[in-house]
């Protein structure tokens, strides 16, 4: 596995996944999206949301590494957090927009990540006021992790509320060199 190469395949699955989540929670009324499932952030929506504060809290910390990833410029101006739950956007074509420029500047500060960036350690207050620094490529490699995790909650909603999102596997993108 090589680190930047592996960063780019997973900004990629990020993007694929996250606009099959939004068209599949599109299929069903803005109420069903809505709804409390009794989930760890209660709804689709509300685990669509914490996707995004959770990228957004990353990528603005992401933002401070030396090597300053201007491509993560478009995160600073979207809404800052103030926990984990935070509603963000109150409905699903919002939330839509959002995230297709949060996925372009993920995409494209994917790109710009070199190997030598990634053992620095990264210095940054947890959401919790903890001071912390950790390797850059643990964070990056935790990063899209949380993704994966959340988007597996998301799905299993989608599909207890009856909608297939379809192929999620992560083999669907790499190429087949047979």
């Amino acid at each position: 596995m090589n680190g930047p190469r592996h960063i780019v395949l997973m900004a990629q699955y990020n993007a694929w996944m996250n606009a099959k989540l939004v068209e599949a929670a599109a299929r069903l009324p803005a109420a069903e999206i809505s709804r409390d499932r009794g989930a760890f952030f209660r709804s689709i929506l509300g685990t669509l949301n914490h996707l995004m504060v959770g990228d957004t809290l990353w990528l603005r910390r992401f933002r401070t590494h030396p090597a300053g990833y201007a491509t993560l410029d478009p995160v600073m101006a979207l809404p800052v957090p103030s926990g984990l739950d935070e509603r963000l956007y109150s409905d699903l074509p919002s939330l839509a927009i959002a995230r297709q420029v949060l996925d372009a500047a993920i995409t494209q500060w994917a790109v710009s990540v070199r190997a030598c960036d990634l053992d620095h350690l990264l210095p940054y207050t947890s959401s919790a006021g903890k001071a912390c620094a950790r390797r850059f490529g643990d964070l990056i490699v935790h990063f899209f992790n949380h993704q994966t995790h959340h988007r597996g909650q998301a799905t299993t909603l989608l599909t207890q509320a009856g909608v297939d999102v379809g192929v999620t596997d992560l083999v669907a993108l790499i190429p087949d060199e047979a």
